[in-house]
């Protein structure tokens, strides 16, 4: 049956009940296996079947093929970013969230417009491109706010560096806003599920509040698309109830996504529940999940959905993080802050989860390229207007590898010249050095090299 707008996808039963009565042999492993590298995804029963997987050496099978499509499609580039939190006022009570309403210890503060544009020079001092502006839900923060947070944030300058891209995560809103919301020129809209489990949702998210509308909020990217915005962003929060179903649940919703609107998802985030200060949850996860089982959503995630973009946040430390890249990971924020503020002022203000990964840029990138990955800042893709449906028309016959791999070697490029400590430059310009060598296509390599000597001569933003 054809999935209509704004109606809910989820079947609860439907999805436990696959859960519950899927069990997978090695035969039908190897069987699914061979289907995900031919690169165009996997149904609903082969995820649960692959959900089913316990034993270490076959999950460690599912992650070299995720390994395989990783790299088949995004080859060896990798994408920064750095969230900037607006405030930490909520009128949500939701259990696992420091900044919740209920939390009586914790240090507010919303940013005025210049406090977002002094934590935009600082990250901009770092290297950094691409932002994530995040606020929390509080009529303060309405739309006339969070533009002009945008309009901030894309005006200051630092020399010859600016931000190139605005990704949001933002409460829902209504098709009005989002088409005001797109006239901002954003890049992704990200919003958290949280828990697609309808009855878990309800407990987790207590009170009459705005979030505590279940299918307000599942419905919110259809909101979105009708209202244009080009590129979204689902997530979930792992802890909360059985990963199996989570997962599955976010394969209905891309399903319902590209079944009404030709186009799926645009990064899939992933985070584990972190310690919170204030919040029921901070001493316990309800449904924990362990580093073989995280390996293993990842793997899934990317095998399933080849062309979404997965995002691993500092909540993981630097040990998991470095090895997820590999195995499906594409986007990764780094010398991230939680609290509003936090840029300028260590300790402005309450932050809204445990951090699990404590380096800077800097170091954050010096291990990039120890594993051989292009640190890519590129937002080439979004202002040549690839994006939507027309970006999957690139990355589904393997296209969109010719525009990502030369603009993050700009990009790259940029930082090293502009920013790297001096360890870094030196290793980081070897590593262009070998890629560029690896360039097969004549004429790529020779726009290649000659961006690169403008680069050097003193041009930025170049991208193809």
């Amino acid at each position: 049956m054809l999935q209509q707008k704004f109606s809910n996808f989820i079947d609860r039963n439907k999805i436990y009940n696959l859960i519950e009565n899927t069990v997978i042999t090695d035969a039908e492993l190897n069987k699914i296996l061979n289907k995900a590298r031919k690169l165009k995804g996997l149904s609903l029963k082969d995820v649960a079947h692959l959900l089913s997987v316990k034993d270490v050496e076959h999950i460690h099978k599912i992650m070299e093929v995720a390994k395989y499509v990783k790299e088949e499609i995004y080859g060896k580039r990798l994408v920064l970013f750095a969230p900037v939190y607006t405030g930490n006022v909520c009128v949500n009570n939701c259990l696992y969230c420091a900044f919740r309403s209920a939390n009586k210890t914790l240090k507010r503060k919303i940013l005025t417009m210049e406090e977002i544009a002094q934590e935009t020079r600082i990250l901009l001092k770092e290297g950094h491109k691409r932002l994530l502006l995040i606020c929390g839900e509080t009529p303060r923060n309405d739309i006339n706010y969070i533009c002009e947070a945008i309009q901030t944030t894309y005006s200051v300058k630092e020399d010859k560096n600016y931000v190139r891209r605005i990704n949001v995560e933002l409460a829902p809103m209504s098709i009005d806003d989002f088409r005001r919301l797109k006239e901002e020129k954003i890049g992704t809209y990200v919003c958290f599920q949280e828990t697609y489990d309808p009855v878990a949702y309800s407990e987790y998210h207590p009170g009459n509040t705005p979030k505590g509308n279940y299918e307000n909020r599942l419905l919110v990217m259809d909101r979105a698309m009708e209202a244009g915005i080009d590129d979204v962003g689902l997530g979930v929060l792992f802890g909360l109830v059985d990963y199996r179903f989570e997962v599955l649940a976010l394969m209905e919703h891309a399903r319902h996504l590209e079944t009404v609107f030709g186009c799926g998802p645009h990064t899939v985030s992933v985070p584990r529940i972190e310690p919170a200060a204030g919040s029921d949850l901070s001493k316990y996860v309800p449904n924990p999940v362990s580093d073989d089982d995280f390996k293993k959503i990842i793997a899934i995630i990317r095998i399933a959905m080849p062309y979404t973009g997965i995002i691993l946040s500092t909540r993981e430390n630097d040990l998991i993080r470095n090895e997820l890249i590999n195995y499906g990971v594409s986007q990764v924020s780094a010398g991230s802050r939680t609290n509003p503020g936090a840029y300028n002022e260590a300790e402005a203000s309450g932050s809204q989860f445990s951090l699990g990964d404590h380096r800077s840029l800097d170091e954050v990138i010096s291990d990039m390229i120890d594993g051989g990955y292009i640190p890519s800042f590129c937002t080439g893709c979004y202002r040549k207007g690839r994006v939507g449906n027309d970006f999957m028309d690139l990355a589904k016959p393997g296209l969109i590898k010719q525009y990502c791999m030369p603009n993050a070697l700009f990009t790259f490029r940029e930082y090293l010249l502009d920013f790297a400590l001096p360890k870094t430059r030196e290793k980081g310009f070897r590593l262009i050095k070998k890629l560029l060598e690896e360039v097969n296509k004549k004429q790529l390599k020779e726009t290649i090299i000659s961006n690169l000597d403008k680069i050097d001569l003193g041009e930025r933003d170049i991208y193809l």
